[in-house]
């Protein structure tokens, strides 16, 4: 695998005689169409083929599997123009394998919002070992706020991923109530009704384990936390269910701020069978314009992580967005709207701009100005920032990657998954 960044001049046509590959893989891998113009800093994939099988008539996907030892899943990642579904014809071009040896073995999870497009789901799902519907809230009596999840659990068991449930203190108001933690962690009967509930909808709906998310836990609370996971555990273990904590970007026990206080690494990581370090949102809707998740960032938190916690335990937060700040930046008024990768581009197409590569952050960027005469700063994710993180699962020896989330396109991140990585399989 290669990633290319655009030069003047540079086409898709020509880049595909250029590397020898089929035009129709390199257009697939990166999202584009035909007519699409490139941008001058665009990373794009290239993916080289080393065995592949042309389709006859009558043929199955599940045959050809066998046929060459190649799991389904597997041919799904290696061929995104099936979208995750067997749907086969005539004199389609299958890879098999692609040349190039893999960086490491890792697990992948994924959020998604119940009402995530079928369509997008169904091709991501074989990248991921496990998906997570995003969430199940509480109320202050214990009782576990209904989430429309039977959808996205089937999709996932059918596609041989494994669902998570997703257990956090956000509320209808879109907000983390740091006092719904609170009653949960220091009220003994509104705890004991929560582990019951979560225990029947584990059973019930067919989860494979739980994913907690108290974000914003007061200070004083810290110590309780970390009881209520052990009892989670203590709970949920012997029948088969790991308990995983999602855990704030600290880089020092003694860091302030509401965010960090409350999340003791090393209680959290003794008592859970996993941690999600959740490593972005440096770049954020009200703060200046920046990386989302500058690779010198998210190492510092590794590595406060590594003092407290084992690496195995560790999976690495990983976004899958972008954001659109307006300038000049004005603290307090100014709000940057969300983007995907594939939004950003279109963007940076659309206005002529040529994207930058700040490589301290390891992170694209771009400024446009638009229709009004307003300059915006656009800070995204692409092949090589993607790579530069995933990186650092192998270098350190963790667990895995967490996408927050998976609700927008971003064919290129696939792409550079399963071409540097052997994806864990359940």
């Amino acid at each position: 695998m290669v990633i290319h960044v655009v030069r003047p001049g540079d086409t898709p046509y020509n880049l595909a005689r250029e590397y020898g590959v089929p035009l129709s893989f390199l257009l697939t891998d990166n999202g584009l169409e035909p007519s699409d113009t490139l941008v001058v800093g665009q990373a794009l994939v290239i993916q080289f083929p080393e065995r592949t099988h042309t389709v006859r008539p009558g043929e199955t996907l599940d045959a050809i599997a066998r046929q060459y030892g190649v799991s389904l899943r597997q041919l799904y990642r290696n061929n995104p123009i099936l979208g995750g579904r067997p749907l086969l014809y005539p004199d389609l071009t299958l890879v098999l394998s692609y040349r190039g040896t893999k960086e490491g073995t890792l697990s992948v999870n994924g959020y998604a919002y119940p009402y995530i497009d079928k369509s997008l789901l169904q091709a991501t799902l074989p990248y991921l070992t496990f998906l997570t519907p995003f969430t199940y809230g509480f109320t202050p009596t214990g009782a576990l706020v209904p989430l429309d999840d039977e959808v996205l659990i089937a999709m996932a068991l059918q596609a041989g991923t494994a669902p998570l449930m997703h257990l956090s203190t956000l509320t209808e108001e879109g907000g983390f109530s740091n006092d719904l933690a609170h009653i949960a962690l220091t009220d003994l009967t509104v705890q004991n009704t929560l582990i019951d509930q979560i225990q029947r909808t584990l059973e019930e709906k067919g989860y494979r384990g739980l994913d907690v998310d108290f974000e914003y836990v007061f200070p004083e609370d810290a110590g309780a936390y970390a009881a209520f996971i052990r009892r989670l555990a203590a709970r949920l273990n012997p029948l088969g269910y790991p308990v995983i904590v999602a855990l704030a970007p600290k880089t020092s026990a003694t860091q302030q701020g509401l965010l960090y206080e409350g999340h003791d690494f090393g209680a959290l990581g003794a008592a859970a069978n996993e941690v999600l370090l959740m490593t972005y949102e440096w770049g954020y809707t009200y703060g200046p314009p920046m990386a989302v998740a500058p690779l010198p960032n998210v190492r510092q938190v590794v590595e406060y992580a590594l003092t407290e916690m084992p690496a195995a335990k560790i999976w690495l937060g990983v976004p899958n967005y972008g954001y659109d700040w307006p300038l000049p930046f004005i603290r307090g008024e100014t709000k940057a709207r969300s983007i995907s990768s594939v939004q950003a581009v279109e963007l940076a197409r659309q206005h002529g701009s040529e994207i930058q590569y700040d490589e301290r952050a390891q992170s694209p960027w771009f400024r446009y100005t638009d229709a009004a005469g307003v300059v915006h700063e656009v800070w995204f994710e692409d092949a090589r920032s993607i790579r530069a993180k995933l990186a650092l699962i192998p270098e350190y020896g963790l667990r895995g990657a967490g996408y927050w989330n998976v609700m927008r396109p971003f064919p290129q991140n696939w792409r550079v998954l399963n071409g540097l990585y052997q994806i864990r399989d359940l």
